[in-house]
């Protein structure tokens, strides 16, 4: 037996060995490749040969980030020599394209449709950067292998001619929002969520106190939702010269099923190409021979560099993506919003001469009150500083999204951005019927105080609790509100009016004036520079700085693994897991816009 025990013992401390070392080995290996593809890649480009005749390629099969460099990293590539993946940042795509506009060696764009996936303002940022592109008298050439998504198709549409596999397909559907409504799930369960809010539209808590969705929350969706179909569709309609009517006809009848003749002869596509065909199009665009490689060059290798450590006098585009004081939400290529972390950033820019002015781009759904109070009174202590800041929002600016955005010396938005949902709540959960009557444990309690026990062990709280609850969640309303006031220069009972929670489109935000210009980063940027007086030769630097480590890539990687398996198991539920577990963790009064799952 204690043979047995020793074989045991020893078999075990080898198995423990082996793992340890296979870790290390391939620890070193990722190590050495991250640093030859830091090597390749850097915090600055490096420099690329473009040759004669070369074709900026755009390849839409991968999700948009706001940055490129921060996107997820697969660290079985790395560990197979293949190095870092390409980024599809925002930032890069948009450089790249104004570049090839003006590059003598560039002979036009090829768009490769696999199925991007981004939000309709990241696709709008980029398509009215393609619409710029054509302005220099370049070609744009986009073609479907599978097939053109809804997506995709949003940015084909500005192409010249759009080709497609003779078996391809195009999908075009509209928009449409889910929501899981889960209160019968938490009855059954016993579990009750005991919710204080302030905003007749602040649904980001209905799927838990509610069995459908509310008269007020398919108002707003259908709003937002309709302006930014319409702004898209109407869009597609004029660059394909059809009619906004009739596309929207086409919408309803399932186009993914139609073939590849009947898509032309509707003036979705242009021509039937096969790959190599396709290949032989592009030779003859760009003179090159038959038998010879087309020069296609990538968004990194045209991009501007903007990290520059020797940066002289320059503007600040801070990045604040994210939950604030939260956990990714919108891509796994996305980092959550320290708080914190973005206030020192912020101070430093303000102590830093060289740093004249900041552009914030916010891309945010919100999330901690308290988190979002002290990012607001960073940004206005650096306006204080006589530095004036313009905010750029993204997909979204919503709820504490907005909050640190009301306060900029001017804001941009796209007419697609999803903002203002001025509104705040707090949701504490109770699980007495689920321990009490369903488990069957008591749960005895000694106090010296009434409220010493107040939501100890999910215990129910009383009607006293929940009114002093409510009443910091006025309070924190009126705060919110007063804040959106005095940054818009309108009244409080103005900014009330349209607030309550409700969701706004980009249209109709400038509008009611949450919004003062439509753009992205790059017109922010040069509003600063014109406040200033920098003239047009001016310098703009990311902050904060890209870091790849390896513990953060580990880290990332694990993470990245359990959640792509928590999703498989969990299907449609597993966004509405996630923002429960956020909700759970995170401080109890949330200025956080719902997280619907929106289908474009």
């Amino acid at each position: 037996m204690m043979k047995k025990f020793i074989l045991i013992v020893c078999g075990s401390f080898v198995g423990a060995f082996l793992a340890f070392m296979f870790f290390m080995i391939a620890a070193m290996v990722m190590s050495f490749a991250i640093m030859g593809s830091m090597g390749r890649m850097g915090n600055s480009k490096s420099t690329v040969n473009v040759t004669k005749h070369s074709i900026l390629k755009l390849d839409l099969g991968n999700t948009i980030s706001e940055r490129g460099g921060s996107d997820a990293i697969d660290m079985f590539s790395l560990l197979r020599g293949e190095g870092m993946p390409s980024s599809l940042g925002l930032n890069t795509l948009v450089s790249a394209i104004d570049n090839a506009a003006t590059n003598d060696k560039v002979d036009g764009i090829y768009i490769e449709c696999n199925g991007v996936d981004a939000s309709p303002a990241t696709l709008q940022t980029v398509r009215r950067a393609l619409k710029e592109f054509k302005k220099s008298g370049k070609w744009i050439a986009a073609y479907g292998y599978e097939g053109i998504n809804q997506a995709d198709y949003y940015l084909a549409s500005v192409a010249d001619s759009i080709f497609i596999n003779p078996i391809g397909a195009v999908d075009l559907h509209g928009m449409a929002s889910v929501t899981p409504y889960m209160k019968k799930l938490f009855d059954k369960i016993g579990v009750e969520m005991q919710i204080v809010r302030v905003g007749t539209f602040k649904s980001a808590v209905e799927p838990y106190m509610l069995d459908d969705m509310s008269d007020a929350n398919r108002l707003q969706q259908e709003h937002y939702m309709g302006s930014i179909w319409k702004e898209m569709i109407d869009s597609i309609a004029a660059d394909r010269k059809l009619q906004p009517a009739a596309l929207n006809s086409l919408c309803d009848s399932v186009v993914v099923t139609f073939d590849a003749p009947k898509l032309i002869k509707l003036k979705l596509v242009d021509k039937i190409a096969y790959k190599e065909e396709m290949d032989n199009i592009l030779r003859a665009r760009t003179e090159v021979d038959k038998d010879d490689d087309l020069n296609f060059v990538s968004p990194d290798d045209l991009a501007s560099s903007l990290e520059d450590p020797a940066l002289g006098d320059h503007i600040a585009v801070l990045y604040a993506v994210g939950e604030i004081d939260g956990s990714a939400s919108l891509g796994a290529a996305e980092e959550g919003i320290d708080s914190e972390r973005l206030c020192g950033i912020i101070y430093d820019l303000m102590k830093d001469d060289n740093v004249k002015g900041m552009v914030l781009r916010v891309n945010s759904p919100g999330g901690s009150a308290f988190g979002s109070e002290q990012i607001w009174k960073a940004l206005q202590d650096f306006k204080a500083a006589g530095k004036p800041i313009a905010v750029s929002m993204g997909d979204l600016a919503a709820s504490g999204g907005y909050y640190i955005s009301c306060g900029a010396d001017r804001i941009f938005a796209e007419r697609t951005t999803i903002t203002g949902s001025i509104g705040i709540f707090g949701m504490i959960p109770s699980f007495s019927n689920l321990i009490e009557n369903k488990l069957g444990v008591h749960m005895a309690s000694v106090k010296t105080n009434e409220n010493a026990d107040m939501a100890a062990a999910g215990k129910k709280l009383t009607p006293s609790q929940l009114a002093a609850l409510q009443n910091m969640i006025n309070q924190g309303y009126e705060l919110f509100t007063k804040r959106c006031a005095d940054g818009r220069h309108v009244t409080q009972d103005s900014i009330k009016s349209i607030a309550e929670g409700r969701v706004w489109d980009g249209i109709t935000a400038k509008q009611i004036g949450l919004v003062d210009e439509f753009g992205g980063v790059r017109e922010a940027v040069a509003w600063v520079a014109k406040k200033l007086n920098m003239g047009k030769d001016y310098s703009v630097q990311n902050y904060p700085a890209l870091e790849d480590k390896f513990m953060e890539l580990l880290d990332k990687y694990m993470v990245t693994r359990y959640e792509s398996r928590l999703q498989g198991e969990m299907g449609m539920m597993y966004e509405w897991h996630k923002q429960l577990q956020r909700i759970m963790g995170r401080d109890q009064v949330l200025c956080l816009m719902p997280i619907e799952d929106i289908k474009f």
